[in-house]
Formats: structure tokens, C-alpha cells, sequence
């Protein structure tokens, strides 16, 4: 298992893991908690891992399921979120009541002392909102984030080369 500090949280893309493989990651971690950040929380390629199987799967295994992608997603179709060429603003997104009360509950659940992992499908951290709109922040408020890859190796964010956001 992974050293875990006082304020910790993970990540991790579910990718196209069989569901076992994937809570065999979360096992190996100790996460008790996923955070489904995905904007929509269904994949027509891994059904295992639409919303309502992935709940099922994961509460078999006594781990909580919550899904916080209205308040932490990656999508937006605003424009006022989006930059000229149509990306996603992150930096105006973080800047929204809905993103920052996402953080906040998330935060609470954090300091519950609950091992939480926040959920997406993309598996290379450095592709994924939760690398570039989430984790930042999240460092920002002294929690240590650890985005668990999908060979179940481990990179710290503050070590990470990449950590702009874009």
C-alpha cells in the first residue's frame, strides 16, 4: 500500500479495465470512496463502468460510491467557459459557485478521513480534467494528490512535470 499523508486524495481513470482490475486498484490503496467526476457517467465502450453497474460493483466491495460530475465534471457548453477555439476554460470554471461548492464538499469528506479517489474514464492523468482543473486546487488547500495509474503505480501531482493548467 501507498503511504498515505493526514490529507490525501487520489485519482484514477477507469479506462478500459474489467471492473475487477479496477477495484483491484482501489483495494491496493486502501480508497474507501470514489468521487465520479465524469460529466456523464456512462460509457458505451465499458458498460461495467456506467454509473449504476460501477455503484452496484463498487458497494459489493464496500467501497462508497458518489458522483460529483454536475459540480466537478469536465464538460461545459457555456461560452463564458469557453476559451475562443471552444476548449474549457479551467481556470474561469474553477471560478464558478458550482465548481467551488463541489470542492468544498469534497473537501469535507476529505477531512472525514475518508481514502477517496476521484473517478474519470481517461487513464493517463496529464489528459484529464481531474489533472489539470482539479488536483491544482486541491493542492492549493495543502491536500496531497496521488494519481494512481493504471498499472498501478503511483505519481505524485507535485512532483508531476506537467501541471499547467490549460
Amino acid at each position: 500500500m501507498h503511504e498515505v499523508s493526514s490529507s490525501c486524495c487520489y485519482t484514477v481513470g477507469h479506462s478500459t479495465h474489467p471492473v475487477d482490475r479496477f477495484i483491484s486498484l482501489l483495494h491496493q490503496t486502501g480508497i474507501d470512496t470514489v468521487i465520479d467526476v465524469r460529466s456523464t457517467p456512462y460509457s458505451r465502450f465499458n458498460p461495467q463502468f456506467n454509473r449504476q453497474n460501477l455503484e452496484k460493483s463498487l458497494t459489493e466491495e464496500h467501497i462508497t460510491y458518489e458522483f460529483f460530475g454536475d459540480r466537478l465534471g469536465g464538460r461545459y457548453t457555456d461560452p463564458a467557459l469557453l476559451l475562443p477555439n471552444g476548449t474549457v476554460d479551467y481556470r474561469k470554471v474553477q471560478d464558478t459557485e458550482q465548481f467551488k461548492k463541489g470542492i468544498g464538499r469534497l473537501m469535507e469528506i476529505i477531512a472525514s478521513g475518508k481514502l477517496v479517489a476521484l473517478m474519470c474514464a481517461e487513464k493517463e492523468p496529464e489528459k484529464c480534467h481531474r489533472f489539470l482543473l482539479i488536483a491544482p486546487i486541491l493542492e492549493e488547500a495543502g491536500v496531497r494528490v496521488v494519481h494512481v495509474r493504471g498499472d498501478g503505480t503511483f505519481q505524485d501531482h507535485g512532483t508531476s512535470e506537467s501541471r499547467g493548467i490549460k
